[in-house]
């Protein structure tokens, strides 16, 4: 395997280094209508517990988000964005003063509104392309930008003609992101990149990407990871196939994989799986929900990936 190449970025004005281990960022949606866990923290003392207790598991970042972004979803007003995400912000830094907490968005405003409630981050799923003016956020505060591809809309990106080379695709649309950033004066150590697995792909190309991460090494960035929870890990852990439909022992339909407790038990395990996989690829970060549960695999691949660091002067 390919050792790791380590950044250093700024967070909170202090140098965090990016790649002895990895970085957990807990997820903690303040929607209604999430994929996983819609309206179960809308609640702002509810949402601030949950982030409370992510960090006590070992999540290093909190992400906040106030929009959905599952396929078919449609946006929110900047306004609906801020109500909801403003409280768990202000309530999170409050008690979690040494913890960076990102703010996902693709809203310049609640961006901007979101650093000054105590956000450190800022983490854009259009990578610019929706809202260009948050790079200036990033630019002013000096918060580290993280640019995710997408491909389409929330709204539609699971239904347009998916791209005929992943790969080429995804380090296009990354390319083009970065030169959005450093064009209006973001700093190339500010930037994180994420593939954007389950925005826009198929099933199998989101195991493409995670199969050949390290060809993103080529930005010399730090990677983010998020593969939570998503459709194309349910889909393998309920038993089909990378095409969907292509086999039919163990097929199920969604309604019944989200009905099946013994399913729902499984799935951390496949989320675990996922992210040691995007660890020994190269992700410096890795996007969860289920943070208590998914540490331990965590630490289990950065042994691995620390034991190839020593061990690369060396030979069998």
């Amino acid at each position: 395997m390919k050792i790791r190449p380590h950044f250093e970025i700024s967070v909170m004005g202090k140098p965090v280094q990016l790649g002895a281990r990895t970085l957990i960022m807990g997820v903690l949606n303040a929607t209604p209508d999430s994929f996983s866990d819609g309206g179960r923290y809308l609640d702002p003392v509810t949402a601030i517990r949950r982030g409370v207790e992510m960090a006590g598991q070992g999540a290093d970042w909190i992400d906040v988000g106030g929009e959905s972004t599952r396929p078919g979803s449609r946006p929110v007003s900047a306004e609906e964005e801020l109500a909801r995400v403003l409280p768990i912000i202000k309530g999170l830094h409050r008690k979690l003063p040494s913890i960076p907490i990102s703010i996902d968005t693709t809203k310049s405003i609640v961006g901007e509104r979101a650093v000054e409630a105590g956000a450190a981050i800022l983490n854009d799923i259009s990578g610019l392309r929706f809202d260009p003016r948050l790079a200036d956020v990033a630019r002013q505060s000096g918060a580290p930008l993280i640019l995710m591809h997408l491909r389409g809309q929330p709204r539609d990106m699971q239904q347009k003609p998916f791209a005929r080379s992943i790969c080429r695709s995804l380090e296009e649309g990354l390319a083009r992101s970065i030169q959005r950033a450093l064009a209006q004066g973001v700093l190339h150590c500010q930037l994180i990149l994420d593939p954007g697995l389950g925005f826009g792909k198929t099933r199998a190309q989101n195991f493409e990407i995670l199969a050949h991460l390290e060809r993103l090494r080529r930005f010399k960035l730090p990677i983010l990871v998020g593969s939570s929870r998503k459709s194309f890990v349910r889909a393998i852990v309920s038993g089909e196939g990378l095409t969907p439909n292509a086999n039919t022992k163990g097929r199920r339909n969604q309604a019944a994989f989200f009905t099946n407790q013994n399913l729902l038990a499984a799935l951390p395990f496949g989320d675990a799986a996922a992210v040691v996989a995007a660890i020994l690829g190269g992700a410096h970060i890795v996007r969860v929900h289920d943070v208590e549960q998914i540490a331990p695999a965590v630490r289990i691949a950065d042994a691995v990936a620390q034991s190839a660091r020593r061990g690369s002067s060396h030979s069998f």
